[in-house]
């Protein structure tokens, strides 16, 4: 299966007044405007920990840690074939990708919606493998690290390489009693 990836564009940005201070400004704060994508994509390149949302096969949510890499415009994950995230996206593929903190007054929060493609184009595969080491470090080379040999059991099929093109993305931010909700479409 070929990956999609994202045209170089940016994707359209709509701040949603509905769930930001925007329309609500309070004194002292400035006013609410949309966050910017690549601001966006930093914070993705950056995060170290997704919670992958499917859909199990009844219809019902499952939702799991994961860690991510952000690489040409794609997110990508990976869990083992007999998972039950790799169960519910063989029968559907559409997911989300969350990351962010979990404070009320502070922080950042993103929501990457699309379709999971497993990778099966080799170099592809080398290049995230690549992209996982350079963003997770000794996590991954070390002979100590958590997920060391992920990189290995990928190429191997032990785990599958996931690809999520973004579709749509939100960004949830919080400052200092200042809300804001944007939108990205691609």
């Amino acid at each position: 299966m070929s990956v999609r990836r994202p045209t170089a564009k940016q994707p359209s940005t709509e701040l949603d007044a509905r769930y930001s201070s925007a329309l609500q400004p309070r004194p002292g704060t400035a006013d609410v405007t949309a966050t910017d994508w690549d601001e966006a994509r930093r914070r993705l390149e950056a995060a170290e920990i997704f919670w992958v949302a499917t859909v199990r096969p009844g219809g019902g949510p499952h939702v799991t840690p994961v860690i991510a890499a952000w690489h040409d415009g794609v997110l990508y994950f990976s869990t083992g074939p007999g998972e039950q995230k790799a169960r519910n996206l063989a029968h559907d593929a559409r997911c989300a990708l969350i990351t962010g903190g979990n404070s009320l007054t502070e922080g950042f929060d993103l929501v990457v919606e699309g379709e999971a493609e497993p990778v099966a184009d080799p170099a592809v595969l080398e290049e995230v493998v690549a992209a996982y080491e350079r963003k997770y470090g000794a996590h991954i080379t070390s002979a100590e690290g958590t997920f060391h040999g992920i990189g290995d059991a990928m190429r191997r099929g032990d785990a599958v390489l996931f690809a999520v093109a973004p579709v749509t993305a939100y960004g949830f931010g919080r400052d200092e009693g200042v809300y804001s909700h944007t939108r990205w479409g691609f």
